[in-house]
């Protein structure tokens, strides 16, 4: 019976919803910053893009002074999210269980090193489905989320009172 009480939740009412100024300017800007990165990876063929970038940029360009949208803990990663998707397909191989190591051995890493950003736990996920060579720990993983940090770091300190980041 403590258990199903447990499942009602706390008593905190949900936080107020952002400005709405906030909310367009940040929806724009993770708008643009997709396209601008499909553009990159379409046109002029370097890939930049993956998917794992739409909820980075959600969680960088809407909620900045979150812990998960420092650049360390975005790069930080996303590096090890692909680096620990690609160790484990070579190593280990395709089977169903060396992917969960792999989601695994991202997540602890980067709570032991704490660059935690959630979205980087999908990248093992696409590096499973697309079984790219090593340079994908440079493009799209490095570079994007470079691009990414880059784009952030000139739009929230041109729009915004308080420094960006927080902490590198």
């Amino acid at each position: 019976m403590k258990l199903i009480r447990k499942f009602i939740g706390g008593q905190e009412k949900p936080p107020a919803r952002s400005d709405l100024k906030k909310i367009f300017m940040s929806a724009l800007a993770v708008g643009l910053i997709i396209a601008g990165l499909t553009y990159v990876d379409r046109e002029i063929g370097t890939l930049v893009l993956l998917g794992t970038f739409g909820a980075t940029t959600f969680i960088v360009f809407a909620y900045p002074d979150s812990p998960f949208a420092q650049p360390r803990n975005v790069l930080g990663a996303h590096i090890i999210g692909a680096s620990m998707g690609l160790l484990c397909l070579k190593f280990i191989g395709p089977q169903w269980w060396s992917l969960g190591i792999a989601v695994g051995l991202t997540v602890a890493l980067m709570k032991l090193l704490r660059v935690v950003h959630p979205p980087a736990t999908s990248n093992p996920i696409v590096v499973f489905l697309t079984n790219p060579t090593w340079f994908f720990l440079i493009c799209p993983t490095t570079a994007g989320a470079l691009i990414i940090l880059i784009l952030a770091l000139f739009y929230h300190n041109m729009s915004r009172e308080s420094n960006w980041p927080s902490y590198w």
